[in-house]
């Protein structure tokens, strides 16, 4: 048999479960924010990911077939090839952002080692997508000609050296923060609102007048909103990682995995503090997402956070999403353990408090 403290435990883990899998509003305002948010990047990344830009090839020999070839393979374009007038036609209806022109003498001209010029146009309507053009065009001549060797007239010879051994797209990189931001919703959401259920309801006076101990109320509160978020957190995973988006390899599963719990923990703890607080469902509901979404703006949410503003990278050190953040990108993209017990420490301090916020919140609550 299980003791007292265990059952009533378990029993208010029980309801608070039950109640959020049959309240839909709970689900909605849990998911929607990440989700909206996720879409934002997704739409974000494909505006900005590759530059579109239409491809012009003149020249049929072997130096311009191979110039092109080289544009396709820069991987920082959305080509298509096209005529000279289907170019200016995709300049004009603002289709690419640019018009790259391959001329006809070009094979004739390196072979003669004179200027081989290439023709950019582009369409300067917006800066972020001019510079690439700018930067990607002479980073592709770069290439080519040190395709050609000791045939080259410039010596050319590059060498990379990647601090990471994996390069991640834009909307992956992503994700972590958006999985952060669910948890954190999730958390804050689910474990105010049943919370402030109680008083709303006034089932805190039939707790008040059992013969259990707040501790176990307060655990089983915590508790419900702690396993909601953390299998929300693990399904995402799961989802993430068939589509090939979120695959940490290894023993990095584990500290994955106890990312997503002390993230969760964290969250859940100050969702019982808020709920206990202020006692009402829907004013519960409106404080959790807003608190939500500035740690998850004040952490560096939408960016990287070591190109944002000082002045966000110092507040952000004191928020521990970033710290969530940073060791699921740590575990799930370069599987490294870089800062690792700085992340653990400062996530499970975190939790650790928002827990002792909850539990004294929650005491007050019930002690008025």
């Amino acid at each position: 048999m299980l003791s007292t403290p265990v059952r009533t435990i378990w029993a208010i883990f029980k309801k608070d479960l039950a109640i959020w899998l049959l309240n839909r509003r709970n689900l909605v305002a849990t998911l929607i924010p990440p989700l909206v948010f996720l879409l934002v990047q997704a739409l974000g990344a494909v505006a900005v990911g590759r530059s579109p830009v239409a491809l012009v090839t003149l020249d049929h020999d072997p130096k311009g077939l191979q110039m092109q070839q080289i544009f396709h393979d820069a991987d920082v374009f959305r080509i298509t090839d096209a005529t000279p007038a289907q170019a200016q036609q995709l300049l004009k209806g603002i289709k690419v952002v640019a018009v790259i022109t391959i001329p006809a003498n070009f094979t004739q001209r390196v072979d003669a080692h004179e200027n081989s010029p290439i023709d950019v146009t582009v369409n300067n309507l917006n800066l972020d997508f001019t510079n690439d053009i700018r930067r990607s065009v002479p980073d592709a001549i770069t290439q080519f000609y040190q395709a050609q060797g000791s045939a080259s007239p410039i010596k050319v010879t590059l060498q990379e050296q990647d601090l990471r051994q994996r390069d991640v797209e834009l909307f992956q990189y992503n994700i972590l923060p958006t999985i952060v931001l669910l948890l954190t919703i999730s958390g804050l959401v689910n474990g105010g609102v049943a919370t402030a259920r109680e008083w709303e309801s006034r089932t805190v006076k039939e707790l008040l007048l059992s013969p259990v101990a707040r501790g176990a109320i307060i655990v089983g509160k915590v508790l419900a909103g702690f396993v909601i978020s953390f299998t929300l957190g693990i399904l995402v995973l799961l989802l993430g990682y068939l589509l090939g988006w979120t695959q940490p390899q290894g023993i990095y599963w584990l500290s994955t995995l106890l990312t997503v719990a002390l993230v969760a923990l964290f969250s859940s703890g100050l969702g019982v503090a808020v709920g206990a607080a202020l006692q009402r469902i829907q004013p519960v509901a409106a404080t959790s997402i807003n608190v939500a979404l500035y740690l998850f703006f004040l952490a560096g949410g939408l960016g990287v956070l070591a190109f944002e503003p000082g002045w966000l990278q110092n507040i952000a050190a004191f928020v521990p999403l970033t710290y969530g953040r940073h060791a699921l990108e740590m575990s799930i993209y370069y599987s490294s353990a870089e800062q690792f017990a700085l992340d653990m420490s400062v996530l499970a301090l975190s939790a650790l408090t928002t827990v002792g916020l909850g539990v004294w919140s929650l005491r007050r609550g019930l002690a008025s």
